[in-house]
């Protein structure tokens, strides 16, 4: 049985061919799997589960035609977990359930064949980025959460807008190291937990990075983020290995694995 991993689709109205990509994804690779984890940032931005009362909005129909592919997955038996990503965080119960899958918390422990993993957006890792680490407290408060879901959805609409063109023009002036993720914190994260193994998006750079953990080998694996073109996953097939190793995969959108 398979289990998947993927984030940072950042689903928008500009790019409708990741929106086909991950339909395509659910009917094709999917289909049949144990679990699907999306890790987050699965929107570009949400502004409030009320945005699929708005019909012919086309970030609405996105949004339900997305709810359509997960919901025919969940009801075919692959379970589907959600977590909140560093764009999506507004995502709530309505959405999660018309979907048929549950709420991750980040972070979030899991066994698989006996082996412990730590799945997580990843955003909480970059704590080298003071500025974005103070408004990722500001942003998970459910005070100002509630604060932001009581404006009308035309001002979120524009908040959700200048908030994306403010966060462009800060990255822009950012080193790459401080946009990456603190490794300390990656290995205190890890040690925490009693894990050996990480998966988590966010930082859009893929790759599988070896390291060491309270003096044993570990690994963190990293989703890369869905472009026109190609996504990336992992996939865990634990049908035959009693230890089964993570596998980071990119594919064309147009063939998914």
């Amino acid at each position: 049985m398979r289990t998947l991993f993927i984030s940072d689709l950042h689903l928008n109205t500009d790019a409708p061919e990741v929106t086909r990509g991950l339909l395509r994804y659910l009917q094709q690779t999917a289909c049949g799997a144990k679990s699907l984890f999306i890790l987050g940032d699965l929107f570009d931005a949400w502004i409030g589960d009320d945005l699929l009362d708005q019909a012919g909005m086309p970030l609405a129909d996105i949004a339900h035609e997305v709810i359509q592919g997960l919901r025919e997955l969940t009801d075919n038996g692959t379970r589907v977990f959600l977590m909140h990503g560093n764009r999506d965080f507004l995502l709530g119960d309505r959405f999660i359930q018309a979907c048929g899958a549950t709420l991750l918390q980040d972070p979030a422990y899991m066994e698989l064949q006996g082996t412990p993993l730590l799945l997580r957006h990843g955003d909480s890792l970059c704590t080298r980025d003071e500025a974005y680490m103070a408004f990722r407290e500001q942003a998970r408060n459910p005070a100002w959460q509630a604060q932001i879901l009581a404006l009308p959805l035309d001002q979120r609409l524009a908040l959700a807008k200048s908030l994306r063109l403010q966060s462009g023009e800060a990255n822009a002036d950012k080193s790459e190291a401080i946009m990456d993720v603190t490794h300390q914190e990656v290995v205190d994260s890890m040690a925490h937990y009693g894990v050996a193994c990480m998966i988590h998006g966010h930082t859009h750079r893929p790759q599988v990075h070896a390291l060491h953990v309270e003096g044993m080998p570990a690994k963190r694996y990293v989703l890369g983020d869905w472009s026109r073109e190609y996504g990336w996953d992992i996939v865990i097939d634990d049908s035959e290995d009693t230890h089964p190793e993570p596998q980071l995969r990119q594919f064309p959108l147009q063939e998914p694995p």
